[in-house]
């Protein structure tokens, strides 16, 4: 049988394969990424119910996967009774979600990409809850706020949805970048970021200075997250969602995330005056303002959304009180806020789907036309309003009762019990107000559609969540109680304090200010119903528009970034690459400056006249590019060339054969590259100063020269320093001796590529990936300026002659020039190939290599475009460099992984030898794989880029006519 730890993992990935294939379903496939849906989360919900036993009372599971166990990062996935509760509610809503919209959504939808984005962000927040690291956590938290911004903004034809994403996106990443910096400092405080390691060390933390700006940073970040005041603002836009995504994201995951991470961390964050002050002054101005304001909405989402707002705050200052039994009651109603406000929104949505229209005003006596719909709803806005017999009083009980507590003799403990009535009240009067005014009084006149019920299995949904609120609110102890109990362990532990979760607890002082409550807020209504209908937003906080002051922030950054860009900024590359280099040049002379370095007392080497010889072809070769590129571009680029070989020549010279290939490869296809993009460049332009002064063509030459050399001297003087100085221990010394024993390969560059370094050249690789697709979608939109249209024919006559003269033209006629015979270039395709495999097999022991190879297939490439022309060569070879980039990226991955196969860190690479038939003995290393990965990476980006560039040239065929013409008046 799979282990519980096994089981711990698949429950993660299943939504994650889910979202994945329904992705690559087509539009038209409803059916099947429902069912796909549906069926991946009641297996995860299958294997969390499963898994209870092995986290009842206190126990913990663990899986822990090593990733990068140097450096204290490895997979955790941590279940106890805390993060079991939240993910029953994530898989379980979930499930009864994608039932739902199964109904709700449109056959005009692409739903399979709806269910992908779903899927994506169940895994996302499953995983948030499940982790045991907290730099996992913080990966999974801005996971969480990638996939709801697609999800928000599915509707992507509708302005405010697009709006509403981009708030919410900006909003909660903002807050999840303060949330990784917060849980850095906590890391640097505990010296770990494993959960357990850090829940055990509060006194460590509380007691550092660094707890402070640790404590703020984390709450910046659950604060926005769950939409906290006055960061509450993005959370009622977000209603521009489809009402699936509202119930699921706003009641029971997304803006539970925040509240998740407080309750997480509570036992080492809280019981401090600056938690006590910060997060229940938050949660308080929450609660009030969110309540007030849900009163005065006309949309049956919106008054559900600030309604949510409202909820959350009562949440949060729960856990701000600091007392164990305000943490158990945050507990609880963070489960039955999930409940009963899941089918709220789900029964606004049927409302919505029935009759057209969510406005208020609009909506009366839909009782008579959808009964069934109308009970669920009424029991579930009950439950909100908290009603006895139901969940929602039962966490309010216990919320009044943390209020009459004593917690630290301030103004907000002497006003807080008035203040939660009031709130108490609010909550009466918004949910008697979504009864009375939506299903009660006459019938509705006007609407879009004739109301009626929704289909049964629609509705199946909002019935599960309402049976839970009755079944906890009149059985507390027997359904939700041992669940709850090993939650509230799992994070109070021995501070777990003696509670009730009985119906009746006798005539006490909660259930005096319940009733009030209940009265105050029948009475509010009863006076003013009919005042609501007519009120444009909530009195008093009508003029604090969250969504005006985040237009405004944005509006100020972009002005100073554009400001910024008119002080350093330019539309030319040259000074933009002079500032960078002064920049640099700064930088490196702090450390003779400041710290006292300078150079070493080691002797140096002679030097050798050839080795001397061969630097000054190569300084003359950099000097003749920097004086040519004035007159002509090509030449200039020619000599660059020349500069470039002298550098490998200088690689070999110095015994770094390896260095030596690769950097002759990358000379050869950036300057193809460099030469196709010739054409692209602009016609030259003077050089203004800041104020508007045309610079002087000599005094800016001087300048440039002058900085190129101090910077040359500047990394010569720093390179000489460190290697006349006396070194603690010799690195390459360390990799000499391992490369073999460890890696399995005798090329040392090669074995600290794929096997030392392998992470960081994953990164490099996926890097080389994203620019590759980067360039080629600002290629693939890019138009150049057409000169010739609407200018002279003498003018256009000379823009050919000047794109002739500079080589502008070498991109699309590049192949006239050649000597070789097509024919002959054609062959060489085969040729290159075979070398480049065998370099990318000999790359391990011998100078070669996955990147090398690639190179050297992208030159074959090169060649064959160039012969052939670009429709040709694609018609013959069916080139799709994306898919070899994602080929490529997935087996650098895969091949990592598999190391966890076999109990090992990520990417530890695995060598031996192989006993071939007549061929014997042969080495083998799993980093042959990862090297193939970035073979393809790497020629699936130069293709990519190389198409791009193609694909522009052929769109001009006008050029070669006009240097035609050029050359027929006497220039040629």
């Amino acid at each position: 049988m799979t282990s519980p730890e096994g089981l711990l993992l698949a429950m993660l990935i299943l939504p994650f394969l889910g979202s994945l294939t329904a992705a690559f379903l087509k539009p038209a496939a409803r059916t099947p990424a429902w069912a796909l849906t549906w069926a991946a989360t009641l297996i995860a919900l299958g294997i969390a119910a499963y898994l209870y036993p092995a986290v009842e009372g206190r126990a913990v599971l663990r899986n822990e996967i090593e990733w990068l166990p140097s450096l204290g990062l490895n997979f955790l996935l941590r279940l106890d009774g805390l993060s079991w509760i939240f993910s029953i509610l994530v898989l379980g809503i979930g499930a009864l979600v994608t039932l739902y919209a199964r109904y709700y959504m449109s056959p005009e939808d692409p739903v399979p990409r709806f269910f992908a984005y779903l899927m994506a962000f169940m895994g996302s927040m499953l995983g948030l809850v499940l982790s045991g690291n907290l730099i996992q956590l913080a990966f999974f938290w801005e996971l969480t706020s990638l996939f709801s911004f697609l999800l928000i903004g599915y509707w992507h034809h509708n302005q405010s949805a697009r709006d509403a994403a981009r708030m919410a996106l900006i909003a909660t990443a903002a807050g999840g970048l303060c949330l990784l910096l917060g849980v850095l400092l906590i890391g640097k405080i505990v010296g770990s970021y494993d959960l357990d390691r850090v829940l055990a060390s509060g006194d460590l933390i509380q007691s550092s200075d660094l707890y402070l700006p640790a404590l703020i940073l984390i709450l910046l970040g659950a604060f926005t997250k769950s939409a906290q005041f006055p960061f509450h603002f993005w959370l009622p836009h977000a209603m521009a969602a489809p009402t699936p995504v509202s119930a699921y994201l706003h009641s029971a995951t997304m803006v539970k995330a925040g509240v998740f991470v407080l309750i997480r961390l509570w036992p080492v964050l809280a019981g401090t005056d600056a938690w006590y002050f910060i997060v229940s002054t938050t949660g308080l101005l929450t609660l009030l303002i969110g309540a007030w304001a849900a009163i005065f909405q006309q949309d049956l989402k919106g008054l559900l959304a600030y309604s949510t707002i409202s909820h959350l705050g009562l949440i949060t200052l729960l856990l701000g009180l600091g007392s164990p039994l305000a943490a158990v009651a945050a507990i609880f109603h963070a489960v039955n806020h999930a409940t009963f406000k899941a089918s709220l929104f789900m029964a606004a949505g049927i409302i919505d789907h029935e009759t057209g229209t969510r406005d208020l005003r609009s909506l009366s006596g839909l009782y008579r036309f959808m009964p069934i719909t109308a009970t669920l709803a009424m029991v579930a806005a009950a439950a909100m309003a908290g009603v006895p017999l139901l969940n929602g009083f039962l966490s309010k009980e216990m919320f009044l009762s943390a209020s009459l507590a004593e917690h630290s003799g301030t103004i907000i403990d002497q006003a807080l019990p008035a203040l939660a009535t009031l709130a108490s009240a609010f909550a009466v009067l918004y949910s008697l107000r979504f009864i009375h005014q939506t299903f009660f009084g006459p019938a509705p006149q006007g609407l879009p559609r004739i109301p009626g019920e929704a289909p049964h299995w629609m509705r199946v949904p909002i019935e599960i969540l309402v049976v839970a609120c009755l079944l906890v609110g009149i059985l507390p102890a027997m359904t939700i109680g041992p669940y709850l109990a090993t939650a509230v362990h799992s994070v109070l532990g021995d501070a777990t304090p003696a509670y009730s979760l009985a119906v009746w607890h006798g005539f006490n002082p909660p259930l005096f200010m319940s009733i009030a409550a209940l009265g105050l807020g029948t009475g509010a209504y009863l006076l003013f119903r009919k005042t609501l209908n007519r009120q444009d937003g909530a009195p008093l906080i009508r003029r604090l528009k969250g969504r005006k002051i985040f237009e405004a922030s944005l509006a100020a950054i972009v002005d100073t970034a554009r400001a910024l860009e008119r002080l350093l900024g330019t539309r030319r590359l040259q000074p933009q690459l002079r500032l960078l280099v002064v920049v640099a040049l700064l930088a490196g002379l702090l450390p003779f400056t400041r710290l006292g370095y300078g150079l070493g007392d080691h002797q140096g080497t002679v030097v050798d006249p050839g080795f001397a010889v061969v630097w000054m072809i190569g300084g003359a070769c950099a000097i003749g590019a920097a004086w040519l590129a004035k007159y002509h571009r090509l030449a200039a680029l020619i000599l660059t060339g020349g500069a470039g070989l002298v550098c490998c020549i200088t690689f070999l010279w110095l015994s770094a054969p390896d260095l030596a290939l690769t950097q002759l490869l990358v000379e050869t296809v950036t300057t193809v590259l460099l030469l196709l993009g010739l054409r692209w460049l602009p016609i030259r332009a003077e050089e203004v100063w800041p104020g508007g002064r045309a610079a002087s063509v000599t005094l800016r030459r001087a300048i440039d020269l002058t900085i190129a050399v101090a910077a040359g001297l500047g990394m010569t003087l720093i390179a000489y320093a460190v290697m006349t100085r006396p070194l603690p221990g010799s690195v390459s010394r360390f990799f000499v001796e391992r490369a073999y024993p460890e890696g399995g390969g005798t090329n040392v560059v090669n074995v600290i590529l794929v096997d030392f370094r392998a992470f960081d050249t994953l990164g490099e690789v996926t890097v080389l990936a994203i620019v590759a697709l980067t360039v080629f979608a600002l290629l693939r939109r890019f138009r150049p300026a057409q000169e010739s249209v609407g200018a002279p024919a003498q003018q256009r006559v000379q823009n050919a002659i000047d794109e002739a003269r500079e080589g502008r033209q070498v991109g699309d006629t590049l192949k006239d020039y050649l000597l070789i015979p097509r024919v002959i270039m054609e062959w060489l395709f085969p040729v290159i190939m075979v070398f480049a495999i065998y370099l990318w097999i000999r790359g391990h022991d011998m100078p070669g290599g996955g990147f090398a190879a690639g190179i050297t297939l992208s030159i074959a490439l090169i060649v064959l475009y160039m012969a052939s022309g670009t429709r040709r060569v694609e018609a013959r070879l069916r080139v799709q460099p994306a898919r070899w980039i994602g080929f490529g990226l997935l087996l650098a991955l895969l091949t990592g992984m598999g190391a966890w196969l076999f109990g090992h860190p990520f990417l530890t690479s695995y060598f031996g030898y192989l006993d071939l038939p007549i061929v014997g003995k042969v080495p083998a290393a799993s980093a042959l794989l990862f090297d193939l990965g970035v073979f393809l990476i790497v020629v699936g980006a130069t293709a990519l880029i190389l198409i791009a560039i193609a694909h522009q040239s052929i769109r001009r065929p006008s050029a070669s006519i006009l240097r035609q013409q050029a050359l027929e008046q006497g220039e040629g």
